[in-house]
């Protein structure tokens, strides 16, 4: 048995801490904050390979992924719900994306002015105030331990395996210039009775449905790493959600939430070093690719 602390109490942290529960090693999990005080809290968190470019590992952490949150879904596990999601194309496409084949409801059609195609597809979405709590509930209930405390060197984690999924503070934890914020900005409304997601894959904007409200979508900042509140910008959010959603035309603001996604020039990072596997630099696809990441990092831990 060995004895594993893991480093990040986001949905990272804690997706790789459950397979490694399940492996039979003892685990702990070092989180400075709650885990529905991480970034992974703010997340939208549809399953998309946002910004992510193509290889094959990334390819089998998304495929797995998606096949667990499917799994989950038929187990009715709390937080999750399936939504039939366009994706609208502004140039036409010879070959369906290099993620298309893991997922299911599969289809390519002719889309309307401005936008050239459609790509239809049903992609899990996770209510990350829902799900992070029942991520948590299952690291306790398999045996792991949770410890408040915010970490200043890797070194202070005595344990035969240090699993590093600290997101943006990896920067400086792993020494990795390549990591860097990505802003995000969303904005919560009411729910007027639409199910499914709409995403303009050139322009950014996204339209995510959840059982109490609707994510509107988005910005990707690269570089940018503050919180300060920009009114003209979450207006254009909505103005732009409400051009693909017309439904959404006069719905109530519930609020807005700021995030920095954790993101990371040459793509996410999940490798052993010595005692240390660094799991880090997801972007803004940590859910997408948690599960598969998690059960590499299972793998690593040996």
């Amino acid at each position: 048995m060995t004895d594993v602390i893991v480093v990040g109490g986001g949905v990272i942290g804690l997706t790789a801490a459950i397979r490694l529960l399940e492996r039979g090693h003892t685990v702990t999990v070092w989180s400075a904050d709650d885990p529905l005080d991480t970034v992974s809290a703010v997340a939208a968190a549809a399953w998309y390979p946002t910004r992510i470019d193509e290889n094959p590992q990334v390819a089998t952490w998304a495929a797995a992924t998606y096949r667990e949150f499917r799994r989950q879904l038929e187990a009715g596990v709390p937080g999750l719900l399936l939504r039939p999601t366009r994706n609208l194309l502004r140039e036409p496409i010879r070959e369906l994306p290099w993620w298309a084949g893991a997922v299911d409801g599969v289809q390519l059609r002719d889309g309307s002015h401005p936008y050239a195609q459609e790509l239809h597809f049903l992609a899990p979405l996770a209510e990350m105030d829902v799900y992070l709590g029942w991520l948590a509930g299952r690291v306790e209930e398999a045996g792991g331990r949770f410890e408040r405390r915010r970490v200043r060197t890797l070194a202070d984690a005595e344990a035969d395996v240090v699993v590093n999924a600290t997101g943006l503070a990896a920067r400086e934890l792993a020494g990795d210039p390549a990591v860097h914020p990505a802003r995000g900005h969303i904005v919560l409304v009411e729910n007027p009775g639409i199910s499914g997601a709409v995403r303009d894959s050139a322009g950014g904007t996204y339209v995510h449905p959840r059982s109490r409200d609707v994510v509107l979508g988005g910005t990707f900042e690269v570089g940018r790493g503050d919180f300060a509140p920009d009114p003209a910008e979450a207006a254009a959010i909505v103005e732009r959600c409400v051009a693909l959603v017309p439904e959404l035309a006069g719905a109530k603001v519930l609020g807005e939430r700021i995030g920095l996604r954790p993101s990371r020039h040459g793509g996410p990072r999940v490798e052993a070093c010595g005692k240390i596997i660094h799991a880090y630099g997801h972007g803004g696809a940590g859910m997408t690719l948690s599960w598969g990441c998690a059960d590499e990092i299972a793998d690593l831990a040996g």
